[in-house]
């Protein structure tokens, strides 16, 4: 097994992309991790961390750690990164997969909204990674993979929703840094962004409701693309912005129509793309 013995710690892994990732690295052997705030069931968002963790343990033969934790609070990443280590030895990969959305305009963004894209996907980001790379420097092939994507300065994505963009784009420079500021330690830092939406709650919640589930893709096909990323010598493997399906294409992938929610709708392209 690919990933066997090897420790990977999830942000947002209780739902969507985190736990498609979660699901296909067990399969592989991995101690899974998630962190996730919801430990009690919520009306308008899928499972717990908990029934998570169960679907996890039953997808692989490895340890699965369900950590309640709220990655805007320094204590709380010292806490799940040191239980992380308590309890399995190590860390050898770290996907910071959680993150905040709202696509309003600059006028609309209200400050609560502003600081809590930001305390997530920019500080939360950031101080996760500073908490994991004391144990990834001790790990064979350590990587950090980000749910972020290339970074593009064409202007209409600034535009559109600014402040969501900054903060995601933030996530990207994290990636751009980390990979030469750590190339001397052989962790790699990487990005990873879907080329089409993908069907997970904040698109039925907050984007685009059933019209847009219709024409999005499963979350599997990021986890099919985290899962080659990840296995790549991280020495020779560093500061890549990758795209879902342009990753699996390269794995001589030609038919996507598995991952498509409704294969009779035409696909919306992700943001940034």
């Amino acid at each position: 097994m690919v990933f066997e013995n090897k420790t990977v710690l999830i942000t947002g892994g209780s739902r969507g992309i985190g736990k498609a990732i979660a699901l296909r690295l067990a399969r592989e052997g991995a101690n899974i991790v998630i962190v996730g705030k919801t430990a009690e069931p919520h009306p308008k968002l899928e499972g717990t961390i908990y029934s998570a963790a169960q679907e996890i343990a039953a997808a692989g033969p490895g340890k699965v750690l369900p950590l309640q934790g709220d990655i805007r609070f320094e204590d709380n990443i010292h806490q799940i990164v040191d239980t992380t280590v308590k309890s399995l030895g190590g860390i050898d990969i770290l996907i910071n997969n959680a993150s905040a959305i709202n696509l309003a305009t600059t006028e609309q963004t209200e400050p609560k909204r502003f600081d809590l894209m930001h305390n997530i996907n920019i500080r939360g980001t950031f101080f996760m990674c500073q908490a994991c790379i004391p144990h990834l420097k001790k790990a064979n092939n350590p990587h950090i993979l980000n749910l972020s994507p290339p970074l593009n300065l064409e202007p209409s994505w600034f535009a559109k929703h600014l402040a969501y963009t900054i903060s995601k784009f933030a996530m990207s420079m994290i990636v751009l840094g980390l990979a030469d500021e750590l190339k001397p330690f052989r962790i790699a830092a990487n990005a990873l962004w879907p080329k089409t939406t993908i069907a997970t709650a904040a698109v039925k919640n907050l984007l685009g409701g059933d019209f847009l589930m219709q024409r999005s893709r499963t979350p599997d096909i990021v986890a099919e693309a985290a899962f080659y990323i990840l296995q790549k010598p991280s020495f020779e493997t560093s500061g890549n912005f990758y795209i879902d399906e342009d990753v699996l294409r390269k794995e001589g992938f030609t038919d996507f129509t598995q991952y498509a929610v409704n294969p009779d709708q035409k696909l919306m392209m992700d943001l940034f793309i």
